[in-house]
């Protein structure tokens, strides 16, 4: 059995990391005959998993586990749990019965599939998901967490064969290069991850296309499909939020992620249980919503380098949203926020599209800094980026040489105000590890 703690960063870990990027390089090619090949030779473990929920979408998907894995944890089950990208340390990526994988085991399997793979070619998710479910076929767990990393289709978890519920969140104009350029291009590649006769259930989605293209696709494959007003709702009631299904009607305290959008992901873990062979009756429920954490996600920092160094009155917010479904959620949050002017501190990906994020949020926001996300290639510049949010609409905006820096200036100005630094997970990656 593996054994599951957490220690001490190792340099074997490292080490194996380090070569295995050096050797398959962090690109995106998607396809499954690679990633089935290896898992051939690994002996199949992703067909040794405990009943398994796969998540695919472009927002969402990472919250929706959260509150599945709380809820479940709370009613005692053991929850495998695969996500990207980390934040601060590969480790979070797997997480087995509850704990992160620890530092020697996770070398151990990253040696084992680097051996078995030999010279034939890989990508560095492909290799590293295949020690995922190496790891979760070894140790004992109730239920299975699976997120998508990109799409659905030809992702390289899209390896299993018959999920106990697919789940598709809000889909958005994202990663256009791979999947389409269209909502319905992209809807039909994240609902690749459909299997037939396995239930699925989906989020409550802006275009009606995306929709369609869901039914159509179950319907093909004769997949029993719930969505949002048609099999499930989730909608605030009383303080809290009331869930209703035909099988259930709960009344729930206020999801532990700040945000109204997070009722809705809370609803669809809620109608994903309804699918599982594990419990989870009204209390773990509760405990589950009061529990749940998901960092970089609206997420208010209130220690470290960073906020220390703010004067009194000044709040710092963290989130990892990119694109423009995360700026129209983050654009609602700034509404509520009326009780002090917003900053933003952004940095994003070049790959990304900075106007559609940009614009829904522009009306709320007083100034902005922008930095190149540090230790990233393909960081969009700063001053590209500043230049590109006078043309969002916010007029004060300007570049900075580095996060300290851009809140320093910001918190310079007569306070109270409230800073949100946004644009890229990878960004908020950098933030928490450089704020402890």
């Amino acid at each position: 059995m593996i054994k599951a703690t957490v220690v001490p960063a190792a340099p074997r870990l490292e080490a194996a990391l380090d070569r295995l990027r050096l050797l398959h390089p962090k690109v995106i090619d998607l396809s499954l005959g690679r990633v089935e090949r290896l898992l051939a030779r690994l002996g199949n473990p992703e067909r040794r998993l405990p009943p398994l929920v796969h998540v695919a979408g472009t927002n969402g998907k990472g919250s929706t586990v959260a509150f599945l894995r709380a809820m479940l944890e709370a009613a005692g089950a053991r929850v495998h749990v695969y996500t990207s990208p980390h934040l601060v340390q590969f480790n979070e990526r797997i997480r087995l019965a509850g704990r992160l994988i620890d530092d020697e085991t996770l070398a151990g399997l990253l040696e084992e599939c680097e051996r078995v793979n030999g010279d034939d070619p890989v990508t560095f998710f492909e290799i590293t998901t295949a020690a995922a479910f190496r790891a979760f076929a070894e140790v004992p767990a109730d239920i299975c967490l699976l997120e998508v990393g990109l799409g659905g289709r030809l992702d390289a978890t899209n390896v299993i064969e018959r999920p106990a519920v697919s789940l598709l969140t809000r889909i958005s104009m994202d990663h256009m290069q791979f999947l389409g350029g269209t909502l319905a291009e992209i809807a039909w590649e994240k609902a690749g991850i459909l299997k037939p006769g396995a239930p699925a259930v989906a989020g409550p989605q802006a275009d009606p296309v995306v929709l369609r293209v869901f039914r159509e696709r179950a319907a093909d494959l004769g997949v029993p499909l719930r969505s949002y007003g048609e099999g499930w709702t989730a909608r605030p009631h009383d303080g809290g939020f009331r869930f209703d299904s035909p099988a259930r009607s709960l009344e729930l305290p206020l999801p532990g992620l700040p945000g109204a959008h997070q009722i809705l992901n809370a609803g669809l873990a809620l109608a994903a249980l309804e699918h599982l062979p594990v419990a989870v009756d009204d209390e773990a429920a509760r405990e589950g919503m009061r529990r749940v954490e998901w960092p970089a996600r609206l997420q208010r920092l209130r220690r470290g380098p960073l906020t220390d160094a703010l004067p009194p009155g000044w709040e710092l917010w963290l989130d990892g949203g990119h694109n423009d479904s995360a700026g129209e959620v983050l654009a609602v949050q700034a509404a509520a926020w009326a009780d002090r002017p917003l900053d933003l501190v952004f940095g994003m990906l070049g790959s990304k599209q900075p106007l559609d994020f940009l614009r829904p949020l522009a009306p709320r926001v007083r100034r902005l800094r922008t930095v190149a996300i540090p230790g990233e290639a393909a960081a969009l510049p700063a001053a590209e980026a500043a230049a590109l949010a006078r043309e969002a609409g916010i007029a004060d905006a300007a570049p900075a040489d580095s996060t300290a820096a851009a809140v320093g200036a910001l918190a310079a100005a007569p306070g109270p105000g409230r800073i949100l630094i946004c644009g890229s997970l990878y960004l908020a990656g950098t933030v928490l590890k450089d704020n402890g």
